[in-house]
């Protein structure tokens, strides 16, 4: 057993902001990227590997204010804001906030055993642990062990192996939060092992097969702040296109694996022209793997670009659908090429060197860490259906890579060097065609990916996998929004209903709920002939889907907002309790509840025949978003809750912009805007807008209208400024509705105008005041 461990001081030398440690067994690198975030790489030979640009994408920091003391036994590094004592021997580490809280210690000196690198911590009492990516299995991760490394789970029947909550890993982050206002993140692309207290109750460890022992520390000491700075590290989500929050509705065009004859283009247009005849709101169609001939090599697990023949002019069928007002359409593939009738890309892209080899072999994976293999399967792949209409890519099997695809018995890449590339293959997989469509489209870039890792948020919406249409899964994949949420990624989706096997109508119903109140909204599944559409599961549950996705595109103000402001800090939309209050250890366990945005609770109903459910109100004041209702928060609650109605509540402060119904995103002009008010205090919500599709957000060409409330002592005050930004949306017209009132107020005042009463008006029953108003101004309610 080769055991290394750091240890024995020899010197130091400073250059910046890093401070380099030579040691007895090597050598360990500490890097201050702000007062509030530093960096720890150990080496044992010396050398430490250069920058990569998937997992990481900044590495240039400013300069940081730092002081550096010397003892016998310790060296002294102290920023504004942490204080690093630095033992000697054993090389330890301990991290104090300027209060002189011990925040994080090292229990044990960094050990490289073999090729493995690790380092054990000291556990402090009532430490709780969240993050690590997209896990189906528990929110509070203290006491529990766990290995990062993508892979949906593996075995037949699937019962056993890729359905086990237990072990799917679709997108495994390296990230987590400590309740102790710190937070940790891994940087290696090696599967690693996490032992959070399981072991030993006193102490948490964390280790990678191969690869650095390098990772950041930061502090916040806030779970939003944590994750602002974690995704400072690792990319922030760009936005996306606005109609990217409509519905997005996937198909197998008629015929799933097994009925792949039944496919056409007849299929998809009457499947989009019954979206809209119903008046079901969508924006973005993609065509599923059956649009594609299944290759000689690969079948299923690869992709040869090539049509099917029963898709009679592809071309056509899209300029159909965008004529139907469709925003986008795309098509699903998978990373491997392959050979069919008339093309045979897999001959010619190992010819050219341009897959990944295997065995010492040509093989069949796309090359997406070779931007000349980008390039050319770009123009000779993906370009034959972009130029008939396609505008997106569905990546999906990106675990595929040197490991055992779902749909083969084929492995793909073996060795050392493609274990420390597996996990990192899903995020090139996913860039490539984020980036390309991004530049040919000439709007925000969109992709869709079924894996993900560290800084996938950058590319930029991921679904959680392919679950069964059982109860049993659906409480499992709440708990995968929440946690991917906690480790910095937002734009995420669900198959609505499930994905595979025919739906319970009741599940459907429910599952629906929860789907058009996520981050993303998408239907789709492979059972035939059903395909999760809703008219296929009776009158209630086409009723049900219609109700909440119009809902959603009344909402969809607040969602634009919403993703706005995780594009700025990086806070998802879909938010565990714990992220607003880690000091409140009734949220530890709460897995089935959660904030979409700042206002709005979302309490699925996840228990089949279950007409009622208790949930939590976390500490002041809420309020029941269908009766208008005020409650007061700091306890457990038990609700009704009959089949077509999901329990919500709003913040009390909450202030929810919405604007009429719509076939489609920006059907027409949004000149009324609903802003749906709950008073508590004082409060405020920032309205985002902006084109909608190009890039010039980022410069700047945006505006933000500050919408604020405030309780005082003679009554209320709501006031909506002038928009700031350089973009210059229409004046709108506001309705503004203001919950909480229990009788008529005595006075309206707009700009200190009287209004007549017939200006206003009082709802006894919802305990809500309607006024109306134009542009900027200050109402008063007495």
């Amino acid at each position: 057993m080769n055991v290394q461990a750091q240890s024995n001081f020899k010197s130091v030398v400073r250059k910046g902001n890093e401070f380099t440690f030579q040691n007895t067994d090597g050598a360990v690198k500490v890097e201050f990227c702000t007062p509030q975030v530093f960096r720890v790489r150990y080496s044992w030979d010396g050398n430490f590997a250069a920058n990569e640009y998937l997992m990481v994408n900044k590495y240039d920091w400013s300069t940081v204010n730092l002081s550096q003391t010397e003892g016998k036994e310790s060296i002294t590094l102290q920023s504004d804001s942490l204080k690093l004592i630095i033992k000697k021997s054993p090389f330890k580490i301990s991290v104090y906030n300027k209060k002189d809280v011990l925040l994080n210690e090292d229990a044990l000196p960094a050990k490289k055993q073999n090729a493995e690198v690790a380092i054990t911590k000291t556990m402090q009492a009532n430490e709780h642990f969240f993050g690590f990516g997209e896990r189906m299995d528990f929110l509070d991760r203290k006491g529990k062990q766990l290995q990062l490394n993508v892979g949906r789970g593996e075995g037949l029947p699937h019962e056993v192996g890729a359905y086990n909550i237990l072990e799917a890993n679709y997108c495994p982050v390296t990230f987590f939060m400590s309740t102790k206002g710190y937070g940790i993140y891994l940087h290696n692309s090696f599967a690693s092992n996490w032992d959070m207290g399981f072991s030993n109750p006193d102490e948490y460890s964390f280790s990678a097969v191969d690869g650095e022992l390098d990772y950041y520390f930061m502090y916040g000491p806030d779970f939003p702040t944590l994750i602002d700075k974690y995704t400072n590290i690792t990319g922030k989500s760009p936005l996306m296109p606005k109609f990217a929050l409509g519905l997005h509705v996937g198909t197998y065009s008629g015929g799933t694996w097994g009925h792949e004859e039944m496919t056409s283009t007849q299929y998809v247009l009457a499947l989009a022209s019954r979206l809209r005849s119903q008046n079901i709101p969508a924006d973005i169609i993609w065509l599923d793997s059956t649009w594609r001939l299944f290759g000689e090599n690969g079948g299923k697990g690869a992709t040869t670009f090539e049509w099917r023949d029963t898709f009679k002019d592809p071309k056509s069928m899209f300029d159909s659908l965008y004529a139907m007002n469709f925003n986008m359409v795309g098509v699903h593939l998978r990373p491997r090429f392959d050979n069919a009738k008339k093309l045979n890309l897999l001959d010619q892209a190992r010819e050219k060197g341009f897959t990944y080899p295997e065995n010492g072999k040509p093989g069949e994976f796309v090359n997406f860490f070779d931007q000349k293999a980008v390039d050319w399967w770009w123009e000779n792949g993906v370009m034959r259906v972009a130029k008939q209409g396609a505008m997106f890519l569905k990546t999906d099997e990106g675990s595929a890579f040197g490991r055992r695809a779902n749909e083969s018995d084929k492995v793909g890449p073996t060795g050392r060097e493609a274990e420390r590339l597996h996990n990192l293959f899903p995020i090139a997989y996913a860039k490539a065609p984020y980036e390309k469509f991004q530049e040919l489209n000439k709007i925000r870039g969109l992709n869709q990916t079924r894996e993900g890792y560290s800084g996938i948020q950058r590319y930029p919406f991921i679904f959680a996998g392919d679950w069964p249409s059982e109860w049993q899964y659906f409480a499992p994949v709440i708990k995968a929004g929440l946690n991917i949420g906690l480790s910095g990624v937002s734009n995420w989706a669900h198959c609505m209903g499930g994905f595979e096997h025919p739906a319970d109508p009741e599940l459907y119903i429910r599952w629906v709920q929860f789907g058009m109140l996520s981050p993303v909204a998408l239907v789709f599944g492979m059972d035939h002939p059903g395909y999760k559409e809703p008219w296929n599961y009776g009158e209630d549950a086409l009723r049900n889907f219609k109700y909440y996705d119009q809902m959603r595109y009344r909402m969809l103000p607040y969602l634009y907002s919403t993703m706005y402001q995780n594009y700025k800090t990086g806070i998802p939309m879909m938010r565990a309790l714990v992220l607003n209050h880690q000091n409140d250890v009734n949220t530890y366990q709460i897995d089935d509840q959660y904030l979409l945005g700042d206002n709005l609770m979302v309490c699925p109903v996840t228990v089949k025949s279950a007409k009622t459910r208790s949930l939590y109100l976390p500490k002041g004041t809420w309020f029941d978003y269908w009766s208008g209702k005020k409650l007061e928060g700091g306890k457990y609650i038990h609700v009704v809750a009959p089949l077509d109605s999901i329990p919500l509540f709003v913040r009390g402060g909450g202030i929810i912009p919405m604007q009429k119904d719509m076939k489609y995103t920006d059907t027409e002009e949004v000149k009324t805007i609903t802003l749906a008010i709950y008073p508590s205090g004082k409060s405020s919500f920032d309205l985002y807008e902006d084109e909608g599709k190009n890039l010039d957000y980022q410069n700047g060409k945006l505006a933000i209208t500050k919408i604020k409330s405030e309780e005082t002592t003679n009554g209320l005050k709501i006031t909506v400024d002038k928009p700031v930004g350089d973009f210059k949306p229409i004046t709108h017209q506001f309705e503004v509705q203001i919950f909480g009132f229990t009788k008529a107020p005595k006075s309206v005042k707009i700009d200190g105008k009287e209004l007549a009463s017939a200006n206003w008006s009082f709802n006894q029953s919802k305990n809500m005041l309607s006024v109306n108003a134009s542009g900027a101004f200050e109402l008063i309610i007495n």
